[in-house]
Parts: structure tokens; sequence; C-alpha cells
């Protein structure tokens, strides 16, 4: 049973087709009641994760349906982290994350889709894309990779894509973890200060940085121009760890429950077979 508050929240995070977000002024974190507490949430979150986890099952064992998950934000919104919360009770032999980083020379001897294709989910399993196509078009754009008259055709070729998807019964949700500027320098300094966490740091991370606000216009235009009713944007504020996951978890539950999912019937009579001592 997903919580009124959460519904609410989840809902006011769906971005409708056609509007364009001001990242700006969009608050990255959620001004919270008194009565909604941090122990709380963890509690709702688990219970999420349950429900989650039968979920997961279902749509392995039904083996009809395909999930995927689009992941993105700015460097330490926190794609990992959210994906290790929300999906720590599934099963690993349905659930695949895709990590998209900087293309290997193999991949880009290949047109850009290529190696995004090869990665979405087949029935009964869901794929996460932990960073996406979405990076062949904010990347390659802020860093001057391709010339506009490259980048700006890709709109069409992911709408296209994600629509080809869903018309072959892939359910997409997209999730754009939104933080502030602050933040992120909050999390590089942790990184920087705690020696288990130096292996996350990279120079790229303030490279990106000093770009901030090209980046937020990037985004701005992929959230209004790849949004459709069948492979939507949910916009989370991120600032805080566990709201954020708390949002994820409840918009996928939601969403996979509207799948009406359920497990095969036997094609056996069960009470006609005995297993021997």
């Amino acid at each position: 049973m997903i919580p009124k508050y959460l519904a609410e929240w989840s809902r006011d995070a769906l971005l409708k087709p056609g509007q364009r977000p001001n990242l700006k002024r969009l608050p990255p974190a959620l001004d919270l009641p008194d009565d909604i507490k941090k122990k709380q949430g963890r509690e709702v979150l688990l219970t999420l994760s349950h429900e989650l986890a039968d979920l997961q099952r279902k749509l392995f064992a039904e083996k009809k349906r395909k999930v995927l998950i689009v992941m993105q934000g700015m460097d330490t919104s926190g794609k990992d982290g959210t994906i290790r919360h929300v999906f720590r009770l599934v099963n690993p032999s349905g659930v695949h994350v895709a990590a998209f980083n900087r293309p290997t020379s193999l991949e880009l001897s290949y047109d850009y889709m290529w190696r995004v294709h090869k990665q979405v989910p087949r029935r009964g399993e869901i794929v996460i894309f932990d960073r996406s196509h979405y990076e062949d078009i904010v990347t390659v754009r802020v860093n001057d990779l391709m010339p506009p008259a490259v980048w700006k055709k890709r709109f069409k070729h992911i709408n296209d894509f994600e629509e080809m998807l869903a018309d072959e019964g892939v359910t997409i949700i997209k999730i754009f973890l939104h933080i502030d500027r602050e933040t992120q320098r909050e999390r590089l300094q942790s990184r920087l200060d705690q020696p288990n966490k130096h292996w996350k740091f990279e120079d790229s991370d303030l490279v990106a940085r000093a770009r901030w606000n090209e980046y937020m216009k990037a985004y701005e235009d992929v959230l209004e121009r790849c949004n459709a009713r069948h492979a939507p944007w949910y916009i989370i504020p991120s600032n805080t760890k566990w709201v954020r996951n708390l949002m994820v978890a409840g918009i996928l539950v939601k969403q996979l429950n509207s799948l009406k999912m359920r497990y095969p019937d036997a094609d056996f009579d069960p009470e006609q077979i005995t297993i021997n001592p």
C-alpha cells in the first residue's frame, strides 16, 4: 500500500508531455511535513522493496512484459545509490544494470544507438540504464563533441526508438534525479574527505561542474522534447537521499502494479503428482 503522501509526491514528479521544466527554479528537495520522518520513510521503503521484489518475480515468471528504467542526472545525483537501495531485495537473475560510460573505440565505430539497443530488456526482464542514450545529446552537446546539426537530429531518433520499444511491449520509466549545485559540491567534497570514496572521484566531475548551467539547459531540452505518455519523465528531488529512494520505489511499484501481472497457471495438476521419498 503506497501512502497517500507518497502518491502525491510521485504524481507531482511526473512531467506532462509538452511541459518544459525550469531546473533552476524547480526545488531539489521537498518541504516535508513534521510528521514524516526519515525512520518512517525507511520503513515504508522496506515495505515497497518487498512489493517490488514480488512484482519482479511475477514479471520473470510470466515472461510477457519487458521493463526499461532510465536513470539520468548530474554526477553525485545518486544513480548508483538509488539502484542499490530500491532494488536491494529483487532477484538479480531477472534484473540487469547497463552502465553507459564514455564509449569505447569499438562502440564509436558503430552508430551511437548500437550499444544502447543491444541492452534493452527481453521478456520477463527489468533493465536499468545507469545513464543512457540521452548522453548522446546532453554530453555531446555540452562538450562540443558533435556539431549542432548532428545532435539536434537525435531528439527525433530517440523518440522514434522509444516509440518502437513501447510498440514492442516495453514499459519505459524515465527518472531524472534533480540536485542543486551546493549539494553536488558537498558530495564531491565527501569523496575527497573519505579514503574509501576516493575511487569515486574523477577530474571530469569538476569539468562537468564548471558547465553546470549548460548541462541544465541541455537537460531541460531533453526533458521537454523527449517526453511522451509511453515514455514519461519523472523529475525526482534528490538532495535528500531517503526521499529520493522512497519516491523512485513508489513510482516503480505503482507502474508495475498497473501491468496487472500474475503468476502463470500450471499446465499440470499438482494433486496428481507424487514425489517419491
